[in-house]
């Protein structure tokens, strides 16, 4: 699994609070489209927000279980994660996907240094 390209990484870092875990936000008004890269050591626990997410798997392989149903999702698949729907996810490799968010402030970024 490539990492992403400068014109990805040159954007704002997200401060995301899950380790091995790597993420850049592209923020719009009412919405932020975020590229994540994830360990296969990464674990995202059970939550859920009051908006829905859409997401695509740009390279590798992850279980994602949304409301009880578990999926697996490889490259090129797309899911939709509904408003209230409670999910986590088990990464099976590394993984690079974007997930659009429709709420603004999902991600803080980082503090500048």
């Amino acid at each position: 699994v490539q990492g992403f390209p400068n014109v990805i990484t040159d954007l704002p870092e997200a401060n995301v609070p899950f380790e091995g875990v790597s993420a850049w936000i592209l923020q719009g008004e009412r919405h932020q489209l975020v590229f994540f890269e994830f360990e296969s050591s990464a674990q995202v626990p059970e939550h859920s927000h009051d908006y829905p997410q859409w997401g695509i798997m740009i390279e590798g392989k992850m279980e994602l279980t949304i409301d009880g149903k578990a999926r697996i999702i490889e490259k090129g698949d797309e899911y939709v994660i509904p408003a209230k729907a409670k999910h986590y996810v088990r990464f099976l490799s590394k993984v690079r996907v974007m997930d659009f968010f429709s709420e603004k402030a999902r991600y803080r970024t980082k503090s500048v240094k």
